[in-house]
């Protein structure tokens, strides 16, 4: 299973403009919960599994919120 780990970035393109990206930062994280630092400031969020991967909803859970996936990993 894809899991996130601290100090990995993640990343995320926006579905109504596909040239705005969201990027955030693990800086830690538990069974259920990760803390992730975005331009927003710093967030607990539940983690979500699905298809044997990990997501996040860093901003908020709405029909077209950023998700963060454990597998969109940016260098």
């Amino acid at each position: 299973m894809k899991m996130f780990r601290e100090g990995q970035t993640v990343a995320s393109r926006s579905i109504c403009d596909s040239d705005c990206i969201f990027r955030g930062e693990i800086l830690k994280r538990t069974e259920k919960t990760v803390t992730v630092k975005t331009v927003q400031g710093v967030k607990r969020c539940k983690i979500h599994i699905y298809d044997e991967e990990e997501f996040i909803y860093p901003f908020g859970q709405y029909s077209m919120a950023a998700i963060f996936k454990a597998s969109r990993e940016t260098v």
